[in-house]
């Protein structure tokens, strides 16, 4: 099995989805391991010669700030710090993101800023690679003085306490740790702040979110295309200097990527009676592009971020400063967040219109996708169920980064709330795919009213998968089971890696 070697080399989006999907291993490096350990000798040898106050090291957090420690009470401080942190609640956090949780801390602590001693790092590598997972919890995070009460869950395994799940099982932290051969550690100082500051619970939902936003953004254009086939639509809106006349990018390329899609469909190159179509066929090259070049812009901001030290205080040992800063604080990600809902949104807003032209009796097709209306209801229903999944997408597009809290007796007077945006920008993407399916469900029984003329070979092969798992509805029958099977099918089919939409960073 492949290694993944943490190392000052730039993690990326193709480097996660090979850890997360095809089951990497990963390890420290023998230069991410000299400069941990170096930073922790320095760190040492500055206590021993230092005898003023270091925040968070010597004296209290937050608004405690200016009461010192005794070196005695070092260790029982950040132990404390843990303990005291992990407030969470709310519905558990999938495994899928406490993995990712795992990853990127790992990564911040390796680039030897942070103070932590090397058996701290290599316990958090056992747990990624033995696939042990903490138990975090949704809520509890202001995103800023890092997601602390997030970490803290994520960090109580360490020592021994909290949960996790390890083989399917959820259980004591302690027994999974005698399970697979491991002892918890004993925090030194610095260490609890170091585990605790930091963007990791919103940094994993935003990697997740756009992970699967690159696919759901693939896939909006296959369906997209498939209905526009399947609605007996026009080709020209997609001709390439008509885009490149307004030079968006995301235009261009979901323009170009439509056309090739569509390339020796049957239906396509049939005579038309109609002028033009509307906008939701017209134009999906302006709105799915737009939907494209913000989520580029939000994969830059999280590629930064999962590169980044955001700890506190941070720790130069060879320019001999430590320094209480704010990296920790998540405003780029809490706008970025939010931006990214409001584009996935948009994506799903146009995806229920397409819907609703094609059940709408137009263009020699049905009413409502079914033979004999009337009698039976058809595709009736789920236009409604995704209309209703569209509003509560509106909803959620209510940005989080726009407000503020103050917490911690005035000390930390402006936060980001960026683990609210980060929660319900998933939501966003699930109501996606829960709306690209409903579409596809539409586009392909639209399709067969066709027939005998075939869409493109490409469209046609995507088309035949589905049919693996969805059939072409005679009658009326109980519709959830489509749907869901309808979702089941976007979390599955395999799209080339070369077909996938991948901002170049």
């Amino acid at each position: 099995m492949p290694v993944y070697q943490i190392s000052s080399k730039e993690l990326t989006y193709e480097n996660i989805q090979h850890l997360m999907e095809e089951g990497w291993q990963i390890a420290l490096s023998d230069e991410a391991i000299h400069k941990v350990e170096h930073c922790r000798d320095y760190l040492d040898n500055k206590l021993d010669m230092h005898a003023g106050p270091v925040y968070g090291i010597n004296t209290g957090f937050g608004s405690l700030c200016e009461i010192e420690i005794s070196k005695e009470q070092l260790k029982d401080l950040q132990r404390n710090l843990v303990m005291s942190h992990a407030c969470g609640t709310g519905d558990e956090v999938s495994e899928q993101i406490v993995k990712l949780m795992l990853l990127l801390k790992i990564q911040n602590l390796s680039y030897g800023h942070s103070g932590v001693q090397l058996d701290t790092v290599k316990l958090l590598v056992e747990f990624f690679n033995k696939g042990i997972y903490p138990v975090v919890y949704e809520q509890g995070s202001l995103g800023a003085s890092g997601d602390l009460a997030p970490l803290a869950h994520l960090s109580l395994p360490l020592l021994g306490l909290g949960e996790v799940t390890y083989k399917g099982e959820k259980m004591p932290a302690s027994k999974a740790l005698f399970e697979a051969g491991l002892s918890p550690v004993d925090l030194k100082s610095k260490e609890g702040l170091a585990l605790l500051n930091g963007t990791q619970f919103m940094g994993a939902y935003g990697v997740y979110c756009l992970l699967r936003s690159f696919r759901l953004s693939t896939l909006a254009d296959l369906i997209g295309a498939l209905s526009l086939d399947a609605f007996d639509g026009r080709i020209e809106p997609f001709y390439l200097p008509l885009h490149e006349i307004r030079n968006h990018k995301g235009q261009i390329s979901t323009a170009k990527g439509i056309a090739n899609l569509l390339e020796s469909s049957e239906l396509m190159n049939k005579p038309k009676n109609h002028v033009q179509d509307p906008y939701s066929f017209r134009c999906i090259p302006q709105v799915h592009g737009a939907s494209k070049d913000a989520i580029e812009y939000v994969a830059k901001v999280f590629s930064c971020e999962m590169n980044a030290v955001t700890d506190n205080p941070t720790i130069f040992p060879y320019e001999d400063l430590i320094i209480s800063g704010g990296n920790f604080h998540g405003q780029p990600l809490a706008l970025a967040l939010d931006f990214l809902a409001i584009a996935l949104s948009e994506l799903g807003n146009i995806s229920e219109r397409r819907t609703y032209q094609l059940i709408s009796g137009k263009r020699n097709l049905p009413h409502f996708l079914v033979v004999n209306p009337g009698l039976h209801s058809g595709f009736m229903i789920p236009q409604y169920t995704a209309a209703s999944i569209v509003n509560q997408n509106k909803q959620l597009c209510t940005p989080s980064s726009v407000d503020s809290i103050e917490s911690s007796q005035g000390q930390e007077d402006h936060v980001s709330m960026g683990a609210n945006a980060a929660t319900k920008a998933l939501k966003v993407v699930n109501n996606l795919q829960r709306i690209l399916a409903i579409e596809l469900f539409n586009a392909a029984q639209a399709l067969e009213f066709r027939r005998p003329a075939k869409s493109s070979p490409l469209i046609e092969n995507f088309v035949h998968k589905y049919r693996q798992y969805v059939p072409f509805i005679q009658y009326d029958e109980v519709m959830h089971p489509h749907i869901e099977n309808s979702i089941r099918f976007l979390s599955e089919v395999k799209l080339p890696i070369s077909d996938l939409f991948i901002p170049n960073l």
